[in-house]
């Protein structure tokens, strides 16, 4: 009996462990893809990944790296419940000016059963 118990409660925290692994990658997936649209001036995939709490803020997220060229190099995210941490760094060019700037912490939500980007993280 102690042998089935055992099974059990096993079996319960592998399941339970791999709903939170696909929350925690899906977070970070989401990250990824609005520093990705961001970058790149994609309205579009901003609005879709921006939380309710910052959709007045969309033009200004749109503009700030329209009139640069910029990528994200090495980028990884990884996610701790709200807040997900990225390295990385984005590289623009400011006219003849390049500037590298570190990916940070960002905090995410859960809204309509999906994750958005919700401005930086604590």
């Amino acid at each position: 009996m102690k042998f089935k118990i055992l099974l059990f409660l096993s079996i319960v925290l592998i399941v339970s462990a791999c709903g939170t692994t696909g929350e925690n990658d899906a977070s970070a997936e989401a990250v990824e893809s609005y520093l990705e649209a961001k970058i790149n001036s994609d309205e579009d995939g901003i609005r879709n990944l921006i939380c309710s709490e910052l959709e007045s803020t969309i033009e200004l997220e749109v503009a700030s790296f329209s009139s640069v060229e910029a990528s994200i190099e090495n980028m990884s995210c990884a996610s701790d419940g709200d807040i997900v941490t990225c390295s990385g760094t984005i590289n623009a060019l400011y006219g003849t000016e390049e500037r590298e700037i570190a990916l940070s912490s960002y905090r995410v939500v859960q809204e309509d059963g999906e994750w958005r980007w919700c401005g930086e993280g604590n």
